[in-house]
């Protein structure tokens, strides 16, 4: 009778990563959809991974150091907090974070707003999950944050430049206005639904159905360049 041959260092601890993320998407409320994402290598580009989170991410979650401050989706500072402090790895969090962008809960059976599906994909989704496990429940100097009193994103500032806010704020990952190059369909098309100004300020300031309320988040001035470029832009 052959024996099983010993396990090797590397399938145990993808053994223990998958025990791991079995709890943390179960702790977390996430899916995996029936389906099992494969071991991720931790080789994505934090750079490019912050980039494409701000654009296609920010507008539905909080993290500190994206600056976005999104409420639609979990926080994930303070979905990951726990874990840095309970010692799991980076790795782990990669993991979770990466299964969750490829099988999403894209219709809770809350009726809130799901995630979207395939918001971001291959490399692009690789780049990101290892930028939001790189700095997720994390403070300034690189410990994990105090669950009670965590420290507040601090939001792309001063600018006033309209393009500019759509791309920081998250807009271009839910709406497709030609002009800023986006694509998103998350949200109305810009270019066909060609909102006035006022009807932009109201939206961004107040938001409506899953779009959120960006009050908090941008100055009226912010509010009003964002509002005015889209209304000047929309449709060409």
């Amino acid at each position: 009778m052959e024996h099983p041959a010993p396990s090797t260092p590397a399938r145990r601890r993808r053994r223990a990563i998958a025990v791991v993320l079995v709890g943390l998407v179960a702790a977390l409320g996430l899916s995996a959809c029936g389906d099992t994402v494969g071991y991720t290598q931790p080789s994505g580009d934090k750079i490019q991974g912050k980039k494409l989170f701000v654009a296609s991410c920010g507008s539905c979650h909080t993290l500190r150091d994206a600056g976005t401050t999104g409420k639609i989706g979990p926080d994930l500072d303070y979905a990951f907090v726990q874990s840095r402090l309970d010692g799991l790895g980076e790795d782990t969090i990669l993991q979770v974070v990466r299964a969750q962008i490829a099988y999403p809960v894209t219709t809770p059976s809350t009726g809130s707003p799901g995630m979207p599906a395939n918001i971001v994909k291959g490399q692009d989704a690789d780049d990101v999950a290892t930028y939001v496990a790189s700095v997720a429940g994390l403070d300034a100097s690189g410990k994990p944050m105090d669950p009670a009193n965590p420290p507040k994103p601090e939001p792309p500032g001063g600018s006033t430049d309209g393009k500019a806010i759509f791309e920081s704020a998250g807009c271009s990952g839910c709406h497709t206005l030609a002009v800023a190059g986006s694509t998103g369909t998350v949200g109305p098309n810009l270019d066909d639904a060609k909102p006035s100004k006022d009807l932009a300020v109201d939206r961004i300031t107040n938001g409506q159905g899953g779009m959120p309320s960006f009050k908090g988040q941008l100055s009226e001035a912010q509010i009003e360049a964002v509002a005015t470029f889209v209304a000047e832009n929309a449709g060409k």
